[in-house]
């Protein structure tokens, strides 16, 4: 499915009309369940009291009148039962998506139920309900008819909007706002068209449908990025991609959320304003980070039994105190201590965002080998190295001689100043003392976000099943 048609979504409506002395409820009704379909309004004339209600279409499925259920009552029952309503009829109908065949039988089709002379309507014919006196089984010609010499004038149902859902995005909140509308949203395609808000009757049917349209999209999405990996080198795959809502302002500020289209390609983490369509699109990014370089944190989720659960975020990132009503939130922070806060509309998308950048990451840790940074301490400069295979060493800027070396598994413990030093314990093989290692960066945490992603992917490749049982969105994809 690579569009979407947005028609009417409402389900039933229940609409009040008074018989007009001259020209009744204006309306005609056919079907019957004697022939095994619905009553349903066939035709609507114009400047009625049908018409003027704006709510009543052609197609539209009688099954109430006045309080009683009509949708296993025969023709001539609901002509009647509408007939000696009174003057005010209400009447419930439910919109059918797809229009009974027969309502496209021609005026003057033979019609099976009725035999000739007999005086009652066919289920297949239109029986009048225009006027206040006789029933009819055609449209009005008699000269005193006051529609008799009208052109002829059906309200039909139609599609208003065809969107193609390829690099579409869904939203459930107001343009720019934060709180989450629970019974509506919006589909907008990729050229700016806009389905406007589409409301439904509960929660739980939005949910369905913002579900069904969102697999849509993603698969759709899946595809492109299958046609873009044809022409990638294989170091430089796109891993993931898609949709999200950016949170801008800081804390104590009025939140504003921009929609962001984010990539996971080779070694960069990408943040565009708009999808990359062609190969010259990469190089156009809002903003281009090394994936070894940032830390994915996931803010917080929607449990099952509805209560808010939250995963603490590192570097004090996020206020407890906070009420974000955003349900699916997530953050990158990146270098200088810098963040970037996400939101997604389905704790299944948390959920592949989280799995996504863990495998792009590992992915990159494991084709670079060794990230070097330059450093210092005490007024030498020296370098820095975070090796997949050997751990850590530090050398020499100028002379390359090792000043120490340790494995991955020897590192204890670390702290830093939140600026630009770092002391790093490590565990002596032969002593069992631990040593500290005080060092200096320009950009210490995109050096910890460095270490970080070497040592996740490391134990990753040893021991996979741990990796996973950490995922927080992956345990509330479980457990719900």
């Amino acid at each position: 499915m690579s569009s979407v048609l947005v028609a009417a979504i409402t389900v039933q409506i229940t609409v009040t009309l008074r018989r007009q002395r001259v020209g009744g409820l204006g309306l005609s009704v056919k079907g019957g369940v004697e022939h095994g379909v619905p009553v349903v309004i066939s035709k609507i004339f114009k400047d009625h009291a049908a018409h003027q209600t704006g709510m009543l279409f052609v197609g539209d499925a009688l099954l109430q009148v006045n309080g009683i259920n009509v949708e296993n009552a025969t023709h001539e029952e609901v002509v009647h039962l509408l007939r000696n309503a009174g003057d005010e009829v209400t009447v419930t109908v439910e919109y059918l998506r797809e229009a009974p065949s027969f309502l496209k039988l021609p005026l003057g089709s033979p019609g099976p139920s009725s035999e000739p002379g007999s005086g009652t309507s066919s289920p297949l014919f239109d029986s009048g309900l225009h006027l206040n006196g006789n029933s009819s089984n055609t449209a009005p010609s008699s000269p005193s008819s006051p529609v008799s010499h009208e052109p002829k004038y059906e309200k039909r149902w139609l599609d208003a909007v065809s969107l193609p859902l390829s690099m579409a995005r869904v939203s459930r909140c107001r343009a720019g706002a934060e709180k989450v509308r629970s019974s509506a949203f919006e589909v907008q395609a990729l050229d700016g068209a806009s389905s406007g808000i589409l409301w439904f009757y509960t929660a739980q049917e939005s949910a369905d449908w913002l579900r069904a349209v969102s697999a849509n999209i993603s698969d759709l999405t899946l595809q492109n990025m299958k046609m873009a990996n044809k022409c990638c080198s294989p170091c430089d795959q796109v891993v993931h991609m898609g949709w999200v809502s950016e949170r801008l302002g800081g804390a104590g500020s009025s939140q504003t959320f921009r929609s962001k289209f984010l990539a996971l390609k080779g070694s960069s983490f990408y943040i565009f304003t708009s999808p990359p369509v062609s190969t010259l699109d990469w190089v156009r990014a809002e903003k281009t980070y090394n994936l070894c370089e940032v830390l994915f944190k996931v803010h917080k989720f929607w449990l099952p039994d509805d209560c808010w659960a939250q995963a603490s975020l590192c570097l004090g990132l996020q206020d407890p105190n906070r009420g974000d009503h955003r349900p699916f939130c997530f953050s990158v922070l990146v270098g200088h201590g810098r963040s970037h806060v996400f939101s997604v509309e389905l704790g299944s998308e948390l959920a592949a965002w989280e799995l996504s950048f863990q495998r792009a990451t590992f992915l990159d840790v494991q084709r670079t080998g060794s990230k070097t940074y330059v450093c210092s301490w005490q007024g030498d400069t020296l370098c820095f190295t975070v090796d997949f295979a050997l751990g850590f060493t530090c050398f020499d800027s100028k002379t390359k001689n090792v000043l120490w070396r340790f494995k991955f598994s020897q590192l204890k413990g670390s702290s830093d100043d939140g600026k630009a030093r770092v002391k790093l314990l490590f565990q002596n093989l032969d002593t069992k003392q631990i040593e500290m290692k005080e060092l200096e960066f320009q950009d210490l945490t995109s050096v910890l976000h460095c270490i970080h992603s070497f040592i996740a992917a490391r134990v990753a490749s040893v021991d996979p099943v741990f990796i996973d049982s950490q995922s927080i969105a992956r345990k509330y994809m479980h457990s719900s």
